[in-house]
């Protein structure tokens, strides 16, 4: 008898705690990129290019608890006339879930006017927590953010009945705090950049107490109006003028790019 019942005993404890750890990840539905994208903005400040920037998605032998993920870099620099009085070299890196499209690892590298920053965060989204790489650690809910992968997870959400006021919200962890993320659709429009006409939708940010900005009108940005959700243009208020970055250069996206007029 005892040759029967505890092979079964431990058959059924074993199972328990397979089913007490197992953990349930948020999924995405991503049609809107894919491995080999590339986008290339400019930063203008003023008539005059101020910097570039460009965001990469890359494939990758590197896991997050076992599961297949995208690497994603992002970097900026300053050209010409500006890296002489403030230069900008920043590099950062997002390891994405390729199933959720939330981050596992995120390194930042940022080099501005001599003022540099450096982050390795370790996020444990089955322990609810991330490393800072410095001996911290803290909470954080499942499938949170990085600044890196919050730009691709949002061309993940729903877009297909759009009002005018919608409010899309998630949460992003950076410099080591949790940020509530809004935005509010206004509706769509017909914008002129340099590569050309594009039918767009309209975002901006919903003010919270305490922020940089403090009027919905400080900071625009307009994202194609097709299957790819690509931000074209973004406008932002600052103290000293108004700085906009356009979209300038594109290679393999997933989708036809039906927006461009």
């Amino acid at each position: 008898m005892k040759k029967i019942v505890f092979p079964i005993l431990g058959l059924a404890i074993a199972v328990m705690c397979t089913s007490a750890n197992s953990v349930s990840y948020p999924k995405a539905n991503n049609k809107a990129f894919g491995i080999g994208e590339k986008l290339r903005y400019r930063v203008t400040y003023g008539f005059m290019d101020a910097g570039e920037a460009t965001l990469e998605v890359k494939s990758t032998t590197k896991k997050g608890n076992g599961r297949e993920l995208y690497q994603v870099t992002g970097l900026g620099r300053t050209l010409g006339a500006f890296n002489a009085f403030y230069r900008v070299d920043d590099k950062y890196e997002s390891y994405l879930d390729k199933s959720g499209i939330f981050p596992w690892y995120f390194v930042r590298r940022v080099d501005e006017g001599g003022y540099k920053i450096n982050q390795d965060y370790t996020f444990k989204h089955d322990k609810y927590k991330v490393d800072n790489g410095e001996g911290k650690q803290f909470k954080i809910p499942m499938g949170i953010q990085d600044m890196i992968s919050s730009f691709y997870y949002a061309r993940t959400m729903d877009f297909s009945n759009l009002k005018k006021g919608d409010v899309f919200e998630f949460k992003c962890f950076m410099d080591d705090e949790i940020w509530p993320l809004k935005v509010k659709y206004v509706g769509d429009e017909q914008i002129h950049i340099r590569k050309g006409k594009f039918k767009c939708h309209k975002f901006v940010p919903v003010v919270q107490t305490g922020r940089y900005f403090e009027s919905e009108n400080d900071v625009n940005f307009w994202v194609t109006a097709d299957a790819n959700r690509i931000p074209v243009l973004v406008k932002a208020k600052i103290p000293v003028g108004v700085v906009k970055m356009h979209l300038v250069e594109w290679d393999n996206l997933r989708n036809p790019l039906t927006s461009k007029q």
